[in-house]
């Protein structure tokens, strides 16, 4: 067999954002800062959108004198249609195309499983899953023009391992993840609904050149794994065999991964990035028997 020759597989040309523009929704902490970080440091114009104003500027001013890209920000609500289209409209007032699209705004809610509230199931089930559907559809206008076969747009969803795995709900501690007593019981049903409406949406967009993938990290710093961080970090890496939790550069590894030419032929993944804790067993019962 004869070699690729004429094709340029260095890393600039598999991974060239210089002319990106990306929609980082949830961007101005955690995964969402992240990724906006990722794009920003290689050439991006970024917008991120979040409910903070103080936040979001905080953020975007902290990336911009980082560079060589730009980012600017829109506040958003995305708990209702009604916020998912006012976000679409005014990313559609300030650019005439997405080549990435990430959705990452999201929720959780710890109570008790015989006292969980209602408005625990209603708001992560808008705000994780319906927010997702909205703002894609709102924003196709604007991925299909430069979406092409070589090449699609990107849509990249941001699941969770507890969409996944049941790890969380099955202690009284949710895991480290919330107080004693707790559980986060809507929270990974919602992102297992978040992993299906992708699947959903790889399948109807793929054939307009518009790539869908989804995310599904395990435990890295952001406001919503605060408390488990704070208060319980030898249970969260308990069961990491790499003995430590994700960090940065390996959240945005993955998403520049899945964002440039070099990932331009993966549809519907469910990519898994938690440093094999689902695998094995091996730290916790390397850990139980030294009991």
């Amino acid at each position: 067999m004869s070699g690729p020759d004429g094709v340029d597989l260095t890393v600039p040309s598999l991974f060239n954002f210089s002319s990106h523009i990306c929609l980082v929704t949830g961007g101005a902490t955690g995964l969402g800062e992240m990724a906006a970080q990722a794009f920003v440091q290689n050439g991006a114009h970024v917008i991120i959108a979040s409910r903070k104003e103080s936040e979001l500027k905080k953020t975007s001013d902290r990336l911009n004198k980082l560079g060589p890209g730009k980012c600017e920000y829109v506040v958003a609500d995305l708990k209702d249609k009604k916020g998912c289209d006012a976000l679409v409209a005014e990313v559609k007032k300030r650019v005439d195309r997405l080549d990435v699209l990430i959705n990452n705004s999201g929720a959780t809610w710890g109570a008790p499983y015989d006292d969980f509230p209602e408005s625990g199931w209603d708001k992560l089930m808008a705000l994780n899953v319906k927010s997702i559907f909205y703002t894609t559809v709102g924003l196709e206008p604007l991925l299909l023009k430069r979406a092409t076969t070589d090449n699609p747009t990107r849509v990249i969803n941001i699941a969770s391992m507890a969409g996944i795995s049941t790890v969380d709900v099955t202690t009284t501690e949710s895991g480290g993840l919330s107080a004693p007593g707790n559980g986060t019981y809507s929270y990974g049903p919602s992102k297992a609904a978040c992993i299906h409406l992708s699947r959903l949406q790889a399948a109807k967009l793929a054939p307009k050149h518009i790539n869908v993938n989804v995310v599904c990290p395990g435990v890295f710093p952001s406001r919503m794994t605060a408390f488990g961080l704070r208060e319980a970090m030898d249970t969260l890496t308990a069961g990491q065999p790499g003995g430590r939790i994700g960090k940065p550069s390996d959240f945005a590894g993955l998403i520049l991964f899945l964002s440039g030419l070099g990932g331009a032929h993966m549809v519907g993944g469910v990519f898994e990035i938690d440093g094999g804790s689902t695998r094995t067993g091996y730290r916790r019962i390397a850990r139980e028997s030294k009991m």
